[in-house]
């Protein structure tokens, strides 16, 4: 029987270069994440996924990788690797790595010896052309940053592809041998004990443009071929794919028993915005009608904030519109001209109602959570800094130096200075101490969470309500367990009576909701951005 593991976990993304400095240089490093273990371990994390800690001249931070062995010696080596997954495995935490190998660095030595020999057999480990095919819109993915995807190599003496910068020369999965490359990267991670990868890019991996009989290939039987070796090696491994596609294209990425475990659910992170902005439950209500059903084996991740931008590109221009006047009125603010780079407290102004409601949801809708280091003390962003980097500043931990992340005089990524963002302001020693904090307000949620597995398991199904700003939805197992979850979108009081629905009987018990919230015998009602969970138990 396979082991669904994940279907319950909670995961938690954090970079190591901005997690926790132990050396002293100015860099975080994989003691530091070590070190820190014990933090998650009581917040109620069961997994971590561990951004690229490769070699690599970081470029785009880390994602340019030189060596896929290798661990960057400013970071630690495969000691302290293994030291790390040995405490996680300890405290129940398992850990999760990037695979990245739609691309590598320009300073790879596959790319060295592919553009210093035509007759190399890393010649063909990329995608080469005499002269650039055609490219639209749709293929620029760091749009305002790159405004191309093909290169010339003055050395090579051609054009070579790259779906992001110039620096990241994409491979060719088309060869075979590339693919056996990879497959040799995931078995040498599952022997250093991780229990999964995060796949980078997933939506280029099995793409043919570029190559020239790409139209012959078959490159979406790759996931299933990379599902096979991970699964024979260990049993209870998963693969969780970076794919931003409608719930319609999943089925290309997760299938039962053979291809990916999991997918990140872009389109529900982005119609759950558009409701937010709206302070309509109406596109939610769409996105979980639209939602397919997930396949025994597989599941779906929800999340608010990632390491990137806040995605928008699946919505209409008008709708893209909607969510930036209500999160990112400034061209500052915005990115490659459909997505937002800020972290969730700003964007919120800073509202912790607002924030109590946005994870409650996340952590209701079917699937399971993520939540990116610092989004769990409300930690703010740095417009200052270019592009996606003003979401990755260093975590803080105190009021102390650098907010107690180094003791270095220079650290390599700038603490944030300002109120009411700073570390004098936001840190985890404040934030424990504020029995109101978000921070504690997120560890009651996991905890409660734990205690819901049918959310990631069982069917769920829309309830209908008169007021256009409350969403609302049950789940039921098979035992006859029930869940009814009631968000308030809006920043004002919604009443819900006996007759809307079926959730004011006696053997309705409420287990979790904000601190305004009313419960009468006949009548709910909801707090502006308030919420609800209410549990049946079987007869």
């Amino acid at each position: 029987m396979m082991d669904t593991w994940y279907s319950n976990m909670v995961l938690y993304s954090l970079d190591p270069e901005t997690f926790y400095d132990t050396n002293g240089d100015g860099i975080g490093d994989l003691k530091g994440i070590k070190e820190k273990l014990n933090y998650l371990a009581g917040l109620g994390i069961t997994c971590i996924w561990i951004q690229p800690f490769y070699p690599s001249p970081n470029r785009d931070n880390g994602y340019d990788v030189t060596d896929y062995y290798g661990i960057d010696p400013k970071l630690g080596d495969h000691g302290i690797f293994s030291e790390l997954i040995d405490h996680a495995r300890d405290l129940g935490i398992r850990v999760i790595v990037d695979l990245v190998v739609n691309h590598t660095s320009i300073a790879h030595p596959w790319f060295k010896a592919a553009r210093k020999d035509k007759h190399s057999e890393y010649r063909d480990y990329y995608v080469w052309s005499d002269e650039p095919w055609d490219f639209g819109e749709e293929h620029l993915k760091l749009t305002g940053e790159e405004n191309t995807i093909w290169t010339y190599d003055e050395e090579a003496g051609q054009y070579y592809l790259h779906r992001f910068y110039k620096e990241q020369p994409d491979l060719n999965i088309g060869n075979p041998a590339v693919r056996q490359e990879i497959l040799q990267i995931i078995g040498f991670w599952l022997k250093m004990g991780v229990s999964g990868f995060r796949i980078d890019a997933a939506t280029l991996l099995i793409e043919p443009y570029g190559l020239k009989d790409g139209e012959k290939l078959d490159l979406e039987s790759f996931i299933a071929e990379m599902r096979d070796y991970a699964s024979l090696r260990k049993g209870d491994v998963i693969l969780l794919g970076e794919a931003n596609v409608p719930p319609s294209a999943m089925k290309t990425y997760m299938d039962k028993g053979q291809k990916m475990h999991m997918l990140f659910n872009f389109y529900m992170n982005m119609k759950l915005f558009l409701s937010l902005a709206r302070k309509s439950a109406r596109p939610l209500y769409a996105a979980l009608s639209e939602q397919t059903s997930i396949p025994y084996g597989n599941q779906l991740l929800n999340f608010l904030r990632n390491h990137d931008e806040l995605a928008l590109d699946q919505l209409s221009e008008d709708e893209q519109h909607e969510i930036f006047q209500a999160f990112a009125p400034q061209k500052r603010m915005q990115l490659y001209g459909h997505g937002i780079r800020r972290r969730l407290a700003p964007m919120f102004g800073n509202d912790q109602c607002r924030m109590e409601l946005a994870f409650s949801l996340i952590f209701t809708l079917p699937g399971v959570p993520m939540i990116r280091y610092g989004d769990e003390i409300g930690m703010g962003d740095n417009l200052r800094l270019k592009g996606r980097n003003s979401v990755r500043t260093p975590m803080q931990w105190s009021t102390g130096k650098h907010g107690g992340f180094s003791p270095a005089d220079h650290v390599n990524r700038n603490v944030i200075q300002e109120a009411p963002y700073d570390p004098k302001h936001v840190n985890v020693i404040g934030a424990y101490r504020d029995p109101d904090s978000l921070l504690n307000f997120m560890k009651r949620l996991i905890a409660l969470r734990k205690q819901c597995a049918l959310i990631g398991t069982a069917p769920v199904q829309a309830i209908k309500v008169r007021h256009e700003g409350l969403f609302a939805h049950r789940y039921e197992d098979k035992t006859g367990l029930q869940l009814l979850l009631f968000h308030n979108l809006t920043d004002k009081e919604i009443s819900v009576s006996a007759d809307e629905a079926d959730v004011l009987a006696d053997d309705w018990v409420e287990i979790f909701r904000d601190g305004k919230t009313q419960v009468a015998h006949r009548e709910i009602t909801l707090a502006a951005y308030g919420y609800l969970w209410m549990k049946k138990f079987p007869q």
